[in-house]
């Protein structure tokens, strides 16, 4: 009778690789969640859609601003003049005006708008009559959902040299009347603190939301050791939302040049164009009124190109100092 023999390998022989293919883990990992969240993928196509659509496409238009450009020969037929509409705008007498004056407003409006939010979310967060702090929250929050046109119209009529409520209370004292709007000094401030009113409330609630995720433990804590309520704030709240404030400190200067066209165009007039004329309103003239297209896109992208070297500049910067960031 036969018997089986087990062959084996030779010492020091090694074992035959299998011949399954194995995936990358990243693949792999990447496959599984499409099968775990097909559904939520779903629903990023429309947006991922829109973008593509109207933000990176026209992004193609940009060479505009490289040509002169011919309405019968389309934005692809111009011909060519390369940095020539850039030169012309570094040499217009109006440049260092409107850099300036956009630069300038943009900072004001930073730099009372951002502490401003954070002190009123601080303040309703330490208040404890419900009522009263849901009533502070709406009259705050409100002004953001009127119009902007709006706004201006009110500001307007509250600023009126001869029917404004200041001018009246101005003149119950004596005062005599001022044209606020018609004088140039008047106008950053103007423009700026209606930001504020505008827009507090809505920035405050982002902070109420990160103070809302602040462990309560730690506030038992610091009561323990004998921290008073201003101690709590400094050492407990603030660090607590201070990755969300360095978040919106760092997108607010990346769009430090691009401050909003329809404010700044309302509440212009030709008394106060010498510091109500920024780079939107001058694209806005140059392009549109004078037809001036390729000009206009020049000017635009080169406010773009200045809004991500300050958006990556401060982000690194910020990154640097404080851990947060961005991409962090």
């Amino acid at each position: 009778m036969a018997t089986l023999t087990t062959v084996r390998p030779p010492a020091g022989a090694t074992p035959p690789r299998r011949t399954r293919r194995r995936e990358r883990p990243g693949i792999e990992g990447l496959r599984r969640s499409l099968r775990r969240h097909w559904t939520l993928y779903l629903l990023m196509v429309v947006p991922l859609i829109w973008f593509v659509v109207f933000k990176y496409i026209p992004m193609s238009n940009a060479v505009l601003a490289f040509k002169s450009y011919n309405v019968i020969k389309g934005i692809w037929g111009s011909p060519w003049v390369g940095w020539q509409n850039f030169d012309l705008f570094f040499h217009n007498p109006v440049f260092w005006t409107l850099v300036k004056n956009t630069f300038v407003l943009s900072i004001y409006t930073v730099a009372a708008s951002f502490p401003i939010a954070i002190i009123l979310a601080l303040a309703l967060n330490e208040v404890r009559n419900g009522l009263f702090k849901r009533t502070v929250q709406l009259v705050t929050y409100a002004p953001y959902f009127i119009s902007t046109v709006v706004v201006v119209s009110m500001t307007i009529l509250v600023l009126s040299p001869r029917l404004g409520i200041v001018n009246e209370g101005l003149g119950f004292f004596g005062v005599p009347a001022v044209d606020f709007l018609g004088n140039p000094d008047y106008f950053r401030h103007i423009y700026v603190w209606s930001d504020v009113w505008q827009t507090t409330g809505y920035s405050a609630v982002i902070y109420l939301a990160a103070l809302a995720g602040i462990d309560p433990a730690l506030h038992e804590a610091a009561r323990v050791d004998g921290a008073s309520r201003i101690r709590r704030i400094l050492h407990v709240d603030l660090p607590g939302i201070m990755p969300t404030a360095v978040i919106i400190l760092v997108l607010a200067v990346g769009n430090i040049m691009a401050i909003g066209f329809e404010k700044a165009f309302l509440l212009q007039n030709p008394l106060n164009l010498s510091e109500s004329e920024i780079i939107a309103t001058y694209v806005y003239k140059t392009g549109l009124l004078n037809a001036d297209f390729s000009g206009a896109t020049a000017v635009g992208l080169f406010n773009s190109v200045i809004n991500l070297a300050l958006l990556l500049i401060v982000n690194l910067i910020a990154k640097r100092i404080t851990g947060n960031g961005l991409w962090s």
